[in-house]
């Protein structure tokens, strides 16, 4: 699984482009790498996955963080070509877009907007999006491929 995570607020207007590679460094770059280097050791048999977490920036607008954006849509739109790489190496490729997930980050405003929102009325834990991740990387789910599945609770 590639979580890499690197995140800062930020409208267009106060973007640099010092924070712009920063997050496509961590994101994307960090991410590709490990995806090579777990290809260069895969033995080709099956049951190799590759997860890649994204972030909700397919369902609604997130101006407020234009630059993880940036990098977590690259992780999403990469999926495909990864698996058209991979897949004949026996490599499955999902992302896995875990939805508001409850780490602490949120202050109490948009901690209780985000709740509010969401069908369920909670905010995701680690572990709701962690049962979906194992079941990826089970054999139950090798039919399962070249997917962005989104662990949100019925929300967006």
């Amino acid at each position: 699984m590639a979580n890499h995570a690197y995140s800062t607020m930020g409208s267009l207007e106060e973007l640099t482009a010092a924070e712009v590679d920063k997050h496509l460094q961590v994101n994307v770059r960090g991410t590709l790498l490990l995806v090579q280097e777990f290809a260069a050791q895969h033995d080709g048999r099956s049951g190799g996955q590759v997860i890649l977490l994204t972030s909700g920036q397919h369902l609604n607008p997130m101006p407020g963080e234009l630059a993880y954006v940036a990098s977590k849509g690259t992780l999403h739109q990469l999926r495909m070509s990864l698996l058209a790489h991979l897949i004949g190496r026996g490599i499955t490729v999902n992302t896995v877009n875990p939805g508001a997930t409850d780490t602490g980050y949120a202050s109490a405003e948009l901690y209780e907007t985000i709740r509010i929102a969401h069908p369920q009325g909670r905010w995701g834990q680690p572990e709701d999006a962690a049962r979906l991740i194992g079941w990826l990387v089970t054999d139950d789910a090798q039919w399962i491929t070249g997917q962005v599945i989104n662990s949100t609770g019925g929300g967006n």
